[in-house]
């Protein structure tokens, strides 16, 4: 990376350059569908993805850009990936809250799976062990890297 804030990429002997703020992250961030779902979401189009308190989860959070992409996450006893979302606004505090360490953002729903995407089937696949939904299970945001986020969208494409 330069002081510009452009990364150069070399791809076989030639270099690209494009700035690091094109470059969309891919996240995973997980609800329990009785209390907010996949379906809700799409009934509502776009929410405030709020109530996480989890460090490590804020922490992600604070690193959301609006256009970043996001899996959906179904917990309790669905545990799969059902969907797509996209960041629609910066993080930042919570409206009405006092507590500045609480970030929130605000998501659009994309696409549904065509078959939802088990953590069982997740975890059967070597190519996941060092995912983050894997090793840390109790985890409810999460990057998610891009040869993974490829593959989870090729599984949930099939019936």
């Amino acid at each position: 990376m330069t002081n510009s804030g452009t990364a150069s990429l070399r791809l076989g002997t030639r270099y690209c350059s494009r700035k690091v703020t094109d470059m969309k992250n891919l996240w995973l961030m997980k609800t329990e569908p009785g209390t907010y779902s996949f379906d809700d979401l799409v009934r509502e189009g776009t929410t405030v993805w709020d109530g996480v308190s989890n460090p490590l989860a804020l922490k992600h959070l604070r690193s959301m850009q609006k256009g970043d992409r996001v899996m959906v996450y179904h917990t309790g006893s669905e545990k799969a990936v059902v969907g797509t979302a996209e960041i629609v606004g910066n993080p930042g505090p919570p409206a009405g809250k006092k507590d500045t360490n609480l970030v929130v953002v605000e998501i659009r729903a994309a696409d549904r799976l065509l078959s939802p995407v088990t953590l069982q089937a997740i975890k059967t696949d070597k190519a996941f062990a060092g995912f983050e939904l894997v090793r840390l299970p109790r985890l409810s945001v999460m990057p998610v890297p891009k040869a993974l986020w490829d593959k989870i969208l090729r599984m949930g494409a099939q019936r």
